[in-house]
Order: structure tokens, then C-alpha cells, then sequence
């Protein structure tokens, strides 16, 4: 039976492929992209890289990581330490130019910019930050809302006082579940949905 429990060095590979497969909008993003690795390299890697500690996974019977839900505590921190730390060996691997493709460049662009300004959602109680993903074989079965409580539980143990997160705006499976399992819409940039859980007053 499948289950939760907390991520161990060695499962970067599986979250990646799993980052890859669903981050076309919660579809398979396989080729969408110069290199599959940027997707992982930007959502997911660096979490795990960062926080550790408020990374959980599920894992299947037979031993495969097939879901995962990453955070970090203090966004601003995080962005600060991506964009002076983590971001600078894969900014030389993937080179903006005038020749990238506008998907990757849309990307990378992002990630250039990422800690350039505090969070604004930040600012508004919600420090924490999350990004989740399920395979196909597991959605639909209650996965997402267990990662979400085991998470939430550990936050709030750590006095956090809200978590955030900002999903694309066509996706519009995601823009259905995080209100199911106590998000609040927030006001949102251009392209994206945000969403907001209080944990804890603050």
C-alpha cells in the first residue's frame, strides 16, 4: 500500500521525473522544453536542496516515489539564497539569447528574476511557500489532500503562521482542489492563480 513519509537524499531523480510529467498545467511537459531538466531544476531541486525538512513523499508498494509536496518556511530567504546560490551554475548551463525559445526563455526569465524583490504575499502573513505534485496513476484518491495535512501539520508545529502558492491559470484542476482542502484565492499577478492558507494567528 502506498504511503507517506518524509524525503531522503536519493529521491531527486524520481521527483524530477514527476516534476517533468505534470508541469505542463498538471499534464506531461516530456519535450516542451530545451531540456526536461529545467522544470525540476526551477520547482522542485532547489527545495529539496534548501528544506529538506518540509519535503514529503509518497511512496508505492513497489518501492517508486510517484508524488511529492516541497516547501520552504520563509520565502524571501529562500529566494535570496535561489538566486544568489542555486541559480547562477544552471543560468550558465542555460543561457539566455536571442535564439532561446520563448517557452524556455519565459522560464528562465523567471528564475533570473526570482529573490530580485520581497515577496508580496510574504508581506501578508503567508511566509511559507509549497509546490505539490501527484502521477496520473495517483490523483483523484485523496494523495494530494494527505501531502497537503501532513505538511500543514509540520508547519504549524514550527509556528508558521500561513503557507502560499500560485498555480498557473489554466490550470484549472489545481484552481478546484486547493479551495477543497481550505486554500482562500488571493489576489494574483498576470498568469497565475495564488492561494492562501492561514496556519496559525500572527
Amino acid at each position: 500500500m502506498s504511503f507517506v513519509r518524509p524525503f531522503r537524499p536519493g529521491d531527486e531523480p524520481a521527483l524530477g521525473e514527476i516534476c517533468v510529467r505534470t508541469a505542463d498545467a498538471g499534464d506531461d511537459a516530456s519535450g516542451l522544453l530545451a531540456d526536461d531538466a529545467i522544470w525540476p531544476a526551477i520547482f522542485v531541486w532547489p527545495y529539496v536542496a534548501h528544506d529538506p525538512d518540509t519535503a514529503f513523499v509518497v511512496e508505492a508498494d513497489d518501492g517508486r516515489v510517484v508524488g511529492y509536496i516541497v516547501a520552504t518556511v520563509d520565502t524571501d530567504a529562500f529566494g535570496q539564497w535561489f538566486r544568489t546560490r542555486w541559480w547562477p551554475p544552471y543560468a550558465s548551463r542555460w543561457p539566455l539569447s536571442a535564439t532561446t525559445p520563448a517557452r524556455d526563455a519565459d522560464l528562465l526569465g523567471y528564475a533570473a528574476a526570482r529573490g530580485s524583490a520581497p515577496d508580496r504575499l510574504q508581506a501578508q502573513g503567508y511566509s511559507a511557500h509549497l509546490h505539490i505534485d501527484l502521477l496520473p496513476e495517483l490523483q483523484g484518491q485523496g494523495w494530494g489532500r494527505r501531502l497537503i495535512g501532513t505538511l500543514v501539520e509540520h508547519l504549524r508545529g514550527r509556528g508558521v503562521t500561513g503557507i502560499q502558492l500560485t498555480a498557473s491559470a489554466d490550470n484549472h484542476g489545481a484552481a478546484a482542489f486547493y479551495p477543497r482542502v481550505g486554500f482562500d484565492p488571493l489576489a494574483s499577478d498576470d498568469g497565475g492563480r495564488s492561494f492562501g492558507l492561514r496556519l496559525v494567528s500572527g
